[in-house]
């Protein structure tokens, strides 16, 4: 599982004072973005390609509110299975409560063909780093 932080700013919240309804799905983008990022798969990286990463679907499920200025750890988990699809599931947590958890079903665009690639796990193990690997967690089983 990897995790990164970010902070409730003002401006993210809602006239009820916490964080509006759509900023949890940007925390959630801004955790998938930054595992890519730290396993070596950047934007350019993953353009020069020819790939980009696609939600093909995803839900949140509000479970404790988050209001300005709290710290919010955007902790995100990777699941390949065998097809073209795979999960990066996402909880929010402010210290060790869950605040919101995000389920998604992402896949590999081929900018060539616009179609998903048939080994998302292996297409992004190409393009990142050493660390790709352990980020992007097991094989398909």
């Amino acid at each position: 599982m990897f995790s990164t932080t970010v902070t409730v700013r003002g401006y993210e919240c809602d006239a009820n004072g916490h964080l509006n309804h759509a900023v949890y799905h940007q925390y959630g983008e801004h955790g998938r973005t930054e595992i890519l990022r730290a396993a070596g798969i950047g934007i350019d990286a993953l353009t020069a390609a020819g790939l980009g990463p696609v939600i093909l679907e995803t839900t949140v499920r509000f479970l404790a509110e988050l209001r300005h200025g709290d710290d919010v750890e955007v902790a995100v988990d990777v699941r390949f299975g065998a097809g073209k699809t795979f999960r990066m599931d996402t909880e929010l947590r402010r210290g060790d409560e869950v605040c919101a958890s995000l389920t998604g079903t992402m896949g590999i665009l081929d900018h060539g063909t616009r179609r998903l690639v048939a080994d998302p796990r292996g297409r992004l193990l190409a393009v990142g780093g050493p660390q790709a690997a352990q980020l992007l967690g097991d094989a398909p089983g």
